[in-house]
């Protein structure tokens, strides 16, 4: 059964790399009954892939039943997984069959694992290693054939250096992770998400299904999603219901998601409105645009120099006036770390300490200076500068045809309009 198959077979939406790993893992590892740890943020739909994984296995005709640890008291949860006799404790006034008796020989969704009682993780780890428990209020030792698949939302590891987890639990459990993506690390199927979850609400009123205009989408897609699917869910459905347009428009988006713009972002906007009605939502997004051609800018810049160190014989002055070194030791090392949302920093580092221009021509006459002068030419750093220099490019790579420079932007050809006459461009 191929991944395309799975995922109509049990609604997944999305085609993210790190979402497409998680499901291959799930897949490969069902006809076996090695426990399996399920870690990702709440919302992300962890418990899919616990069905997944035992409606894939031999064990798919036998009971699935989920249970979240977090959510009921230590004495409670130890009922629920191991019964109790008549009497156990007050108002026990009959004996209770666990799951762990009822559910023998199917799967065991455990979620939010981390949550479990340290009492309880001991009689688990028991139930791992020998197949056995005991009920509450019993002496008899009872036997068990259950498949265990846990889920967490914290970092269990960590847990267990803070001594909240046990770590023989720990390792027991974590025979095979699967660690399922962030909403806001799958960019792409965002859209599709939406368009799912609006479908799916049309059909069951019977009403049109809302659709989202080219700014929306952008919108959307850079949209933090702390709350994961299930927010995308229900801004959807919230959306589908109380919009009076089929589409949705920006503006129309931010009554939904008014924080949807609260992010760290590169600049500062200098129009007084941008952040009231979302019109600087598209200038942004050209400066964005413009920062990333800078970014691969440099990296063409890295390769050439990269080129240069091969095929050249590279001099830089040092501290022991040796002008002859060609040590490539010297050559800049250009670091790039991206950082999320938009923010990109590149960091130069030399090892050269009298920070000296490099010389890329190795032959030179007889008694000729070495190392030229070489004059810094600063750059304007002025937002506005860079935004009309980006829609000069886009309107000359077109030739002056407006429409096609305003879709290269990402943004409406009134917004280009308004640029055009606001920096005076001839086009």
């Amino acid at each position: 059964m191929n991944l395309q198959t799975i995922k109509q077979r049990f609604g997944i939406i999305g085609n993210s790399p790190s979402l497409n790993h998680a499901l291959k893992t799930a897949i490969q590892i069902a006809p076996t009954d090695l426990t399996v740890l399920i870690s990702g943020a709440s919302g992300v739909g962890k418990e899919s892939f616990s069905k997944i994984i035992h409606n894939l296995s031999n064990r798919k005709h036998k009971k699935f039943i989920a249970i979240n640890c977090g959510a009921l008291p230590e004495s409670t949860l130890y009922s629920e997984l191991f019964g109790h006799t008549k009497n156990a404790f007050t108002g026990a006034t009959t004996e209770r069959k666990g799951y762990f008796e009822t559910v023998n020989e199917g799967t065991i969704f455990l979620d939010e694992i981390g949550e479990m009682p340290p009492r309880l993780q001991q009689f688990l780890l028991r139930v791992l290693e020998q197949g056995e428990f005991v009920k509450m209020g019993s002496n008899k030792v009872e036997k068990t054939d259950v498949r265990i698949i846990t889920a967490t939302n914290i970092n269990l590891q960590g847990a267990v250096q803070k001594g909240k987890f046990r770590e023989d639990l720990y390792y027991r459990l974590n025979t095979v992770p699967i660690i399922v993506p962030l909403l806001r690390e799958r960019t792409k199927d965002i859209h599709l998400l939406f368009r799912k979850f609006a479908s799916d609400f049309a059909e069951r009123y019977n009403t049109p299904p809302v659709r989202l205009n080219e700014q929306a989408q952008i919108l959307l897609e850079n949209y933090k999603w702390p709350g994961n699917i299930r927010e995308l869910k229900n801004i959807a459905e919230q959306v589908s219901a109380l919009s009076e347009e089929k589409t949705i428009t920006a503006e129309e988006l931010l009554k939904f998601i008014p924080n949807a713009l609260d992010r760290n972002l590169p600049m500062v906007s200098k129009q007084s409105n941008s952040s009231a009605d979302g019109s600087g939502f598209y200038e942004r997004e050209i400066l964005f645009k413009f920062l990333y051609e800078m970014k691969k800018d440099l990296g063409d810049v890295k390769s050439l120099i990269a080129e240069l160190a091969r095929t050249n014989n590279l001099q830089m002055p040092n501290n022991s006036g040796n002008s002859n070194s060609n040590s490539l030791s010297s050559v800049p090392i250009y670091h790039s770390q991206p950082t999320p949302d938009y923010e990109q920093s590149e960091t130069f580092e030399s090892e050269n300490q009298n920070n000296n221009p490099l010389i890329l021509n190795s032959k030179l006459p007889e008694g000729a200076n070495k190392f030229s002068d070489v004059e810094e030419i600063e750059e304007s750093l002025s937002l506005e500068d860079m935004e009309q220099e980006l829609i000069k490019k886009a309107l000359a790579k077109h030739k002056g045809r407006r429409k096609e420079a305003a879709k290269e932007l990402g943004i409406s050809e009134r917004t280009l309009y308004r640029k055009i006459r606001q920096y005076e461009i001839e086009a």
